[in-house]
């Protein structure tokens, strides 16, 4: 349930077109729904104006299967992260409309009016940083930006980054994901205007300690305008990068 749903289904009960108690038989699980082993938020949308995700990484496959066609039913948009092989075919025979993307461990499925709001540039410096930057890209795609993708910029060839520089411009907002030891999210904060929201990777050597070299790294960035999500957390970055470029988009 979003805003716009809610308000068609008050003026389709106010034209009379649809009685006051089957409006409140699509309202009786606002705002939640319980299953015993999960209580979804279908309220979360009117609230925060995005939809509750799933986070699939710990749960039983049939677990998360109930809970992506429970929030599909609702007609909302549904995203799943972090969902391995067992979770994606038992999310498909349950919902075989949703879409599996096996790079980003996520599984999407679209059901409203697609509106685009703002311009979000996710940027990673190698390929090995693909999985979370898909993610990110995934999830900004659901919520409704547009998305640039700028892939395998690091600082080792930083011509490569030098030569989207226009495309970078474009951007509402910044995702910049990177490991080893994190250094390119300051270079692109003094390339642009906008927030960066820079995401370590748990990519390299021993000496990376799985992405906390790069997390400490981005954090002690002397450029003003990065922020560090956790790592690997691409959806993280993602949600607050549409929430940014959406803000910035309507003020246009």
């Amino acid at each position: 349930m979003n805003r716009n749903r809610l308000l068609e289904l008050l003026a389709a009960v106010e034209r009379g077109d649809l009685p006051a108690e089957q409006a409140s038989e699509r309202l009786a699980n606002l705002p939640f729904e319980d299953l015993g082993h999960t209580r979804i938020d279908h309220h979360r949308n009117l609230r925060s104006g995005l939809p509750e995700v799933i986070y699939a990484a710990g749960k039983e496959p049939a677990q998360t299967a109930e809970i992506f066609s429970r929030m599909a039913a609702a007609g909302s948009d549904v995203l799943a992260t972090r969902a391995d092989e067992p979770t994606a075919a038992a999310v498909l025979a349950a919902v075989p409309q949703a879409i599996h993307h096996p790079q980003a461990r996520a599984i999407s499925l679209r059901q409203t009016k697609e509106e685009t709001h703002g311009n979000i540039a996710v940027v990673c410096a190698g390929t090995s940083d693909l999985p979370v930057a898909e993610e990110a890209v995934i999830t900004a795609e659901l919520f409704g930006a547009r998305v640039i993708r700028l892939y395998d910029v690091g600082v080792a060839g930083i011509h490569r980054l030098l030569a989207v520089r226009e495309q970078l411009a474009s951007a509402h907002a910044v995702i910049v994901c990177a490991g080893m030891e994190g250094a390119l999210p300051s270079v692109v904060g003094g390339l642009v205007g906008v927030p960066v929201i820079a995401v370590p990777t748990s990519v390299g050597y021993g000496a990376s300690f799985q992405g906390t070299t790069a997390l400490l790294g981005m954090l002690n960035s002397c450029s003003p305008n990065v922020t560090v999500v956790n790592i690997d957390n691409g959806f993280g970055a993602a949600y607050t990068a549409t929430l940014i470029a959406r803000s910035a988009d309507r003020s246009q």
